[in-house]
């Protein structure tokens, strides 16, 4: 690996107690490029600009995916990451999906440990707070060709995290728009997916929503996903997702919860999840909670549903009561080192000393 260090760190500003989520990046970045059929040298730069034209084949054409994945530091000062063989793993289905070549995973958890290490001082410590870390995959070449590209970019910039969407928010059934189809690229971190969503999502807004229930294309009869989350909702005492499939993201915070439940010996039902199923326990009072989990928020508590032209108001129940407020906290306690992990999900960066 190439590394070059800022001349000009800025980590000696940076305020843990104050600072904008997404607006804050830390000192460097991982780059790789690849070109005439191989990737090249993994590279630590100092964060900044990269030079791109309008020309870009992943402006024009939308070659890019992403994944989001966090870093952890206990009381102690340790760094850990949380199952990042399933992030190195997802992008490579989404880029697969996408027709851009595969990361090799050991260039992708080469470049992530080396700057999470070096850059760990920007890791803050305290409830809610992490690294958020954005690998992404995009086409680079310049040219107006409607084709697959010859060139692309591996990147990996991060910004430091503190807990979002805390408050509980109210979020619309969509009956009109979907996230994604039958044969799309749904169940991939497309750039694409998330631009699609916008504006449905501001319609939602300006209704008095914060988030969007999408439903599937054909029918809008199923529950699929909530904004950029996975859905859970818990009927009773029994818990329900819909199951993965080409329309639905792998959510490794998802996959995480079911595990979590599973261990706890609750009730896990993953499959069909009917818009009217819902509706139904919400009027005679068995529905308890619904929820949504993604890497960024953790768990979003929904507080009502926006069905048709009703706000139809969800139970507000105690920590000690909600189901998902449970599994949050067995799921932070591992990712923060404050409990066992039985899963193994915790991986270990080790300080290096490394020969600039």
């Amino acid at each position: 690996m190439i590394i070059q260090k800022s001349s000009n760190p800025r980590i000696s500003s940076f305020d843990p107690t104050s600072f904008s989520f997404g607006n804050t990046f830390i000192d460097h970045m991982i780059i790789c490029e690849y070109n005439n059929g191989k990737w090249g040298d993994l590279q630590l730069v100092p964060y900044g600009p990269i030079g791109f034209t309008p020309a870009m084949m992943g402006v024009n054409y939308g070659q890019a995916c992403f994944e989001g994945m966090k870093a952890y530091k206990d009381k102690d000062g340790k760094v850990f990451l949380f199952r990042p063989e399933k992030n190195a793993e997802r992008i490579n289905k989404s880029a697969k999906r996408l027709a851009i070549p595969e990361i090799p995973k050991e260039i992708f958890m080469e470049g992530l440990k080396t700057l999470v290490d070096i850059d760990r001082d920007w890791i803050p410590h305290g409830e809610g707070m992490s690294l958020y870390i954005r690998p992404l995959l995009f086409a680079t070449e310049e040219a107006l060709k409607a084709r697959v590209s010859e060139k692309y970019l591996f990147a990996i910039v991060a910004t430091p995290a503190k807990s979002y969407y805390a408050a509980p928010v109210s979020v619309k059934i969509s009956d009109h728009y979907s996230r994604s189809a039958n044969g799309g690229v749904g169940f991939a971190k497309a750039a694409g997916n998330y631009a699609a969503s916008f504006y449905p999502t501001q319609l939602a807004i300006e209704e008095g929503y914060d988030q969007i229930i999408w439903t599937d294309d054909s029918t809008h009869e199923y529950f699929e996903e909530s904004g950029t989350m996975n859905v859970f909702v818990r009927i009773n005492d029994t818990i329900y997702t819909p199951k993965t499939s080409e329309k639905i993201l792998d959510g490794v915070t998802r996959d995480s919860f079911l595990q979590l439940a599973k261990r706890r010996n609750l009730e896990v039902v993953v499959g069909d999840v009917k818009v009217s199923d819902v509706i139904a326990a919400q009027r005679n009072e068995t529905l308890k909670e619904v929820w949504g989990v993604g890497t960024a928020v953790v768990t979003s508590i929904f507080e009502a549903l926006g069905y048709n032209d009703e706000h139809l108001l969800l139970p507000k129940l105690s920590e000690e009561e909600s189901f998902a407020a449970m599994l949050k906290k067995d799921l932070t306690d591992i990712q923060t080192n404050q409990a066992e992990d039985p899963f193994g999900w915790r991986v270990l960066v080790e300080e290096q000393v490394y020969d600039l």
